[in-house]
């Protein structure tokens, strides 16, 4: 069960993503709207370069590998549901674009404000997310999270949303970590909030 509060919460959040490898605990970012306007876009995916991805390429669930999301997954204002994968999740990080935003571009180097779903590709099973406590954005630099989830965050713009799906190697690869069996690929969909 997740701790209530909002910075034990934000502490759970950043050991999920990290691995429990960072010794510095993330902190709430203060509640705000999202940056400048984001726009609705065709969703676009790239496996080789997850910061630019191909004009274009077919939508989400559609490409190879990347989940169908159902509900209202244009919708930032609210979580996103992820479907479970086809029968070979990727071997390379993929990412679709679901909406494109029109703000500041997150950097390697960035710490971002984000509101994210995390699931098994498997079963679709969600093992985290900042949307169960709140719609508050978390708060970390890309330098202290999981590779997989910082390279599918480069290159977003702030009002965007990305489904990411990572592989073992980008993620914990055969580590079990909490919820995460080990061997596992993830999914997530990200909405970049903000970028300092």
């Amino acid at each position: 069960m997740l701790p209530k509060s909002t910075t034990a919460a934000a502490v759970t959040t950043l050991a999920v993503v990290t691995g429990c490898s960072s010794s510095t605990p993330a902190t709430p970012a203060p509640s705000s709207t999202p940056g400048p306007s984001s726009t609705t876009a065709a969703p676009t995916t790239s496996a080789a370069s997850p910061s630019s991805p191909a004009a274009g390429a077919p939508a989400a669930g559609s490409a190879a590998g990347v989940p169908a999301l159902s509900g209202k997954p244009t919708e930032v204002n609210t979580e996103a549901v992820i479907s479970p994968g086809g029968a070979t999740p990727p071997t390379a990080l993929a990412t679709a674009d679901i909406v494109a935003g029109t703000g500041a571009v997150a950097t390697a180097a960035a710490t971002v404000d984000v509101r994210y779903t995390g699931a098994l590709y498997t079963d679709g099973k969600i093992f985290d997310s900042s949307w169960k406590r709140g719609t508050a954005p978390v708060s970390f630099p890309l330098n202290r999270v999981v590779p997989g989830f910082a390279k599918g965050i480069e290159g977003m713009k702030v009002g965007g949303r990305r489904e990411i799906v990572i592989p073992p190697d980008l993620g914990y690869g055969a580590q079990t970590n909490g919820p995460i069996p080990g061997g596992s690929t993830l999914v997530f969909v990200v909405d970049l909030v903000g970028v300092k």
